[in-house]
């Protein structure tokens, strides 16, 4: 099903704000919850979605890189190989799954989303020294994969990094970096396939200012919420999306 009537644009433009809002409370799961609510409302196909937010994520790379992460090169090169490795193996499937096993897709997805709003209430102990590089190699691919298939590669490196002795600056730099290294490859492959159709276009067109826009007002206007507050809504929301995709799979017809 794609967007019909002006209606339908409004909802699909909401869902884009809120995701972004997320996105800037968080630093991670624009993807998710906005590939969460499209299907939760049906607005349009998962890979159409998937494209708009693909394109957002290199969007918000521009805005936001400037330098390269300040992981050491040892950790990078293994994070950074295996999951333009998952990408590719992860857009593969899409492709698969899209023309094969779209209710399996939605499960995936909706099982996806439970376990990003458990890491945001889970309490991950620091580690005292940086992990190895086969654990950045197993992480990475891990995203890459999430990334081509939902063009979401936060959860997985998100929780790896996030129990590294590392300064919140290089975790943050690292993230976008991966994601838009990721999302680069993940556009060509879709390309290649014939996959970025005029609905993805047309939706990234119209995602686009409201990305730039929300992101732009929450920097100028953080809301005074705590850190606690904020995980907690956020997995609300991920919770009820998730759920709502989850459940109609695993009940009875």
């Amino acid at each position: 099903m794609l967007l019909n009537g002006i209606g339908s644009h409004l909802l699909f433009v909401a869902c884009v704000a809120l995701a972004t809002f997320v996105q800037s409370l968080t630093g991670f799961a624009f993807g998710l919850v906005l590939l969460g609510l499209v299907a939760m409302l049906h607005l349009a196909p998962l890979a159409v979605a998937a494209n708009v937010v693909t394109v957002m994520v290199l969007a918000n790379a521009a805005v936001i890189v400037r330098t390269a992460p300040g992981l050491p090169r040892a950790l990078i090169v293994p994070a950074f190989g295996s999951s333009l490795i998952g990408v590719g193996l992860g857009a593969c499937l899409l492709a698969w799954m899209s023309d094969h096993a779209i209710g399996v897709l939605r499960l995936a997805l909706g099982l996806a989303i439970l376990a990003c709003s458990l890491l945001l209430v889970l309490r991950t102990q620091v580690r005292e020294q940086l992990s190895s590089a086969p654990s950045f190699a197993f992480f990475g691919v891990l995203s890459g994969i999430m990334g081509g298939v939902f063009a979401s590669a936060g959860p997985p490196m998100v929780f790896h990094l996030y129990r590294q002795p590392l300064d919140r600056v290089v975790v943050r730099d690292t993230l976008v970096l991966l994601f838009a290294v990721n999302a680069v490859l993940r556009l060509v492959i879709v390309l290649a396939q014939g996959r970025f159709d005029h609905a993805s276009l047309a939706l990234s067109l119209e995602a686009l200012p409201v990305v730039l826009g929300v992101t732009w007002l929450a920097r100028r206007h953080p809301p005074k919420w705590s850190p606690l507050t904020v995980r907690r809504i956020v997995f609300l929301l991920l919770l009820v999306a998730g759920g709502s995709l989850v459940a109609p799979a695993l009940s009875p017809t």
